[in-house]
């Protein structure tokens, strides 16, 4: 007989909670959802999920309550707050934070969960909202490495792999990692496709040069397009890689580390918010370095 699955509690249906939240109905799993603004939750109804009246309600019922949120303030109140799912996490259930968050705060967040008895991991992902719909993430696990075993299998419902970071915060310390580079790549993509561009070189040789040469590779494949048609849908929206950026370098001044491409990189980010580009995708600080331009 099929080992009966357990069941799965998920807070935070954004751009990419939606889309795992679905994955993992889809894989079997006994899911019900909880989103602070109900309305995003229609469309997982229609399709037979249930929802929660809210967290404490939520993380009742749930052997694994999974949050994917956009922070800190977000995560607090869902299970902090006056009906928060911590008021119902006990000892036999575990808690996975996939938001991003730092990894000093997911240090705290650990000793705040302690005493409910329920284990904690962290897992936040890399990647944005096509592989969120395609299932193919890949898992930045942190915790225990038993529990993280157990959860291999409902991971691999929403992603291709699980990278297995160490104890609990090393999910959240490699995120930041992971996104340094990323802002990194694309920011650098976007210069030199506008110095390229200012030089008199055509948008398709460049495109080619790049695409085919040793510099290729997949994020580069998937912010080419937008970056030549100037249609920025959010997939990575650049107020979250903005927020994300803050995180990494408060983290790196906690150690001691100097990230001086980094600290210029969120300058860029911030000229982008506050040229009201937060809701656009990641790529659009190609607009950032177009204005600085005067282009």
């Amino acid at each position: 007989m099929e080992e009966t699955k357990k069941k799965i509690g998920f807070m935070g249906l954004g751009i990419m909670g939606k889309a795992m939240a679905r994955n993992i109905a889809r894989a079997g799993y006994p899911v019900t959802v909880y989103n602070r603004t109900p309305g995003k939750a229609a469309e997982l109804e229609a399709s037979g999920i249930r929802t929660a009246p809210n967290p404490k309600a939520l993380a009742g019922k749930s052997d694994i309550l999974i949050a994917m949120v956009t922070g800190p303030e977000a995560l607090d109140e869902l299970l902090f707050g006056a009906e928060g799912a911590a008021q119902a996490l006990a000892a036999g259930k575990i808690f996975v934070n996939m938001s991003t968050v730092s990894p000093a705060y997911t240090e705290s967040l650990g000793k705040r969960l302690a005493a409910s008895g329920a284990v904690f991991v962290d897992a936040p992902v890399s990647g944005s909202k096509k592989p969120a719909l395609d299932a193919t993430l890949l898992i930045l696990a942190g915790g225990p490495r038993d529990t993280v075993d157990e959860l291999t299998p409902l991971f691999k419902t929403m992603g291709k792999g699980v990278v297995y970071c160490g104890e609990a915060g090393k999910g959240s310390m490699m995120k930041m990692a992971n996104n340094l580079l990323l802002g990194l790549m694309i920011e650098g993509l976007a210069e030199t496709l506008l110095f390229g561009k200012a030089g008199g070189l055509s948008q398709e040789a460049l495109n080619e040069v790049i695409l085919n040469g040793p510099l290729n590779s997949p994020i580069f494949q998937m912010k080419i397009p937008p970056l030549t048609s100037g249609v920025y849908e959010p997939n990575f929206p650049l107020k979250h890689a903005t927020k994300d950026l803050k995180f990494l370098l408060e983290t790196a001044d906690n150690m001691g580390v100097v990230l001086p491409a980094g600290q210029t990189l969120l300058s860029l980010f911030r000229i982008g918010v506050a040229r009201k580009w937060g809701d656009l995708d990641i790529a659009a600080i190609s607009k950032v370095l177009e204005a600085i331009n005067d282009l």
